[in-house]
């Protein structure tokens, strides 16, 4: 049976101008605060990347 070993997620974020800093401070400690990785913590590899476009 297929073990799933890694997820790789994505995110395309629109923000407010001026908020990036907020963003990606917030993006930078998804693993500590996310439920679904911290179950999976040691089991399952996560990679996260993202697009930021600020609104003008």
């Amino acid at each position: 049976m297929p073990k799933i070993t890694k997820i790789a997620c994505h995110y395309d974020l629109t923000i407010p101008k001026g908020t990036r800093e907020k963003a990606e401070r917030a993006l930078n400690v998804f693993d500590r605060n996310c439920p679904v990785s911290q179950t999976l913590k040691g089991s399952v590899e996560f990679e996260h990347s993202w697009t930021i476009l600020e609104e003008e």
